[in-house]
């Protein structure tokens, strides 16, 4: 009868798949608690990271911040969302 040519256990072949069954979950807390900072730190009218001084109002400064800001925001939330779907796909 022909075997497999692979020398690799079933333990072994699976390796990779184990590697993202510990990192995705990491990752996703990661994500997650760094999502809920970058949401908190949004606010009203000049409360939220823009008011907290860091740059002069006069300068439109605020402005500025809360743009990228919310650009980190949209960034972080959609890297959340790839590795939720990645997450369910590896487990």
């Amino acid at each position: 009868m022909c075997e497999p040519s692979s020398t690799l256990s079933p333990e072994a072949s699976r390796y990779p798949e184990a590697v993202f069954d510990v990192i995705l979950p990491v990752v996703q807390v990661l994500l997650s608690t760094i999502l809920v900072v970058l949401v908190l730190m949004h606010s009203g009218r000049d409360t939220g990271f823009g008011g907290m001084g860091f740059t002069p109002a006069s300068q439109g400064g605020q402005h500025i911040v809360e743009r990228n800001l919310t650009r980190l925001t949209l960034v972080v939330a959609a890297l959340f969302g790839i590795n939720t779907v990645a997450l369910f796909y590896v487990l």
